[in-house]
């Protein structure tokens, strides 16, 4: 029977981060490690995360392929411009309904700060878009205006939806412009 040798030692590599002086008081006097400054280590840090879109899923293939889906409770015919896969009030399943992405400045507001994706673009103005056939709203971007110049007259003007050429399967695949 042979014995299983286990190692009493980590083996040092050349992996993570690699310290050659961190300074640290010589002799038995520890009491001066309380001025010591805080170490600072910069370290990458990555993470796949793979994410469902789930019955949404629609939405996103329409975007992609230039067109505008909104879901509609077939009975009631009560019509959400964001997606739900079920009525909030009778709880029935909706069904799937292209419309054209034109519509109405309901509300704004101009953003000053954004997720990391969007601070380049900073400021930006999102939109609430009201169309004919929705009885709720949509949340869009406006591209093309001065968010300097935002003003309530904003508010009633016509928009046209646009799509990226090259779709990232994100909400924001749809932008909008002024129409007149």
């Amino acid at each position: 029977m042979s014995k299983k040798v286990i190692s009493k030692r980590i083996e040092d590599n050349l992996e993570g981060t690699v310290v050659f002086s961190v300074p640290f008081p010589t002799g038995d006097d520890l009491s001066v490690l309380k001025q010591m400054s805080p170490i600072v280590i910069k370290q990458p840090y990555s993470i796949d995360y793979n994410y469902s879109y789930g019955q949404d899923s629609p939405f996103f293939a329409a975007l992609a392929n230039g067109r505008f889906i909104v879901t509609r409770e077939p009975q009631s015919g009560y019509t959400y411009a964001t997606p739900r896969s079920h009525d909030m009030y009778s709880g029935r399943e909706t069904e799937w309904v292209e419309i054209k992405p034109e519509g109405k400045i309901h509300a704004f507001t101009v953003c000053y700060f954004g997720s990391e994706a969007f601070l380049p673009e900073c400021p930006f103005v999102l939109i609430q878009v009201e169309f004919e056939e929705c009885d709720t709203l949509f949340l869009g971007r406006l591209i093309g205006v001065d968010p300097d110049e935002a003003n309530i007259n904003w508010i009633g003007k016509k928009v046209r939806g646009r799509f990226l050429r090259n779709a990232k399967l994100k909400p924001t695949d749809i932008y909008f412009n002024l129409a007149e």
